[in-house]
């Protein structure tokens, strides 16, 4: 084995290592409260300094944002994916930076007999895939969980607004319909109990609330939000206002429930065209050609 090969395949074992710590870091981001304790008082876990957590910091300063605008956008896609670790931007850069730099060498053994053109674009194409992959990635999990959400969400208003017209307070409604979705609406409900918790770590109201569409990214939830803010402002009535709004949110979903079965025409239209179509004039045609063929060359 030729030291060019030794070196590619060292290299490529310490990258995959980076990216597979980087992986579990990102896909598992739950901190218990001794660490974060630990965090805090510079304890002896703090004071600890862990490979690869020096691997995937370097690695991530080198696809991090300039801006602090940009940096903020990327830790609310990170949030609304359902990454709440401190550290989520970081490993995320990382695993950008892995990739980019992975993916060309595992292409490496493949293209040693390729022209240095063809060798040029697929290391480009390779390290752009591996660099803008995780944030398609991301953003798939996000429309996944926004949708997860929004579905459960009328029902959900419906039993605020049930809790609230039995005499519960709103706290204590959102409390409630968080354990009774807890099963059927997991994100729903997860979303739900940060709200209490936040007020009961003493943020107010409107501010958990704006804190749970930021957490959303959600058209229907800012509504909600919008709504709730109104009505404690104004001292209106937090039931009908709820009520309304939960009639309003199941009339948007039937409306783009039938939207999507619209769109169903035109597109078996397109699939028929392309695919069904040329069959169908083979299987019509096809034995006229036959015969005609035959014929001409009887004569």
């Amino acid at each position: 084995m030729s030291p060019l090969m030794i070196g590619v395949i060292f290299v490529g074992a310490v990258i995959i290592g980076g990216i597979g710590y980087s992986a579990y870091a990102f896909l598992n981001p739950g901190r218990s409260a001794a660490d974060r304790l630990e965090d805090l008082t510079g304890g002896p876990k703090a004071e600890r300094d862990i490979v690869g957590e020096r691997i995937a910091e370097r690695l991530a300063r080198l696809a991090q944002p300039e801006s602090e605008e940009e940096q903020n956008i990327l830790r609310q896609k990170l949030v609304q994916a359902g990454y709440r670790n401190r550290h989520a931007p970081q490993v995320f850069n990382a695993v950008r930076v892995s990739a980019s730099l992975l993916i060309p060498l595992l292409l490496a053994p493949f293209a040693a007999t390729w022209s240095l053109t063809y060798m040029a674009f697929a290391v480009i194409v390779g390290a752009a895939a591996g660099y803008y992959g995780p944030l398609v990635v991301v953003n798939n999990i996000i429309q996944n969980r926004q949708l997860r959400i929004v579905r459960p969400l009328p029902d959900a208003l419906d039993l605020l607004v049930t809790s609230v017209e039995a005499g519960l307070g709103l706290d204590a409604a959102f409390r409630r319909v968080a354990e009774e979705l807890e099963t059927a609406a997991p994100d729903l409900a997860f979303e739900f109990q940060m709200v209490n918790h936040e007020i009961s770590a003493g943020f107010t109201r409107i501010d958990a609330l704006r804190r749970l569409q930021e957490r959303t990214g959600l058209d229907e939830v800012k509504s909600l939000v919008n709504m709730l803010t109104q009505a404690e402002r104004f001292g209106t009535s937090i039931a009908r206002s709820l009520r309304v709004h939960s009639e309003v949110t199941r009339q948007k979903r039937m409306s783009k429930a039938e939207e999507e079965a619209a769109k169903i025409s035109p597109k078996l239209t397109v699939v028929m065209i392309l695919f069904l179509l040329p069959c169908l004039m083979i299987v019509l045609l096809g034995p006229a050609v036959v015969n005609v063929m035959n014929s001409s060359l009887l004569k």
